[in-house]
């Protein structure tokens, strides 16, 4: 699945992005609005890891839907 399909379904995806980052809240899934670096940055923060382990972690993510 490519990130477009993704981001153009956004709403479907949430639930699953709440599952796999619980950290994150809803306020801050619906303010992401499918976009991937978006994504990636907040992973980082709330998570503490550096940007390559977020993206791993996204491109892991999407790589299992």
């Amino acid at each position: 699945m490519n990130w477009d399909q993704i981001e153009g379904n956004w709403k479907q995806f949430k639930g699953k992005v709440k599952e796999h980052w619980g950290n994150l809240t809803d306020d801050q899934i619906d303010q992401i609005a499918g976009k991937r670096d978006q994504l990636i940055g907040l992973v980082q923060e709330e998570y503490g890891i550096k940007r390559e382990a977020a993206e791993s972690q996204v491109r892991d993510w999407e790589s299992r839907l």
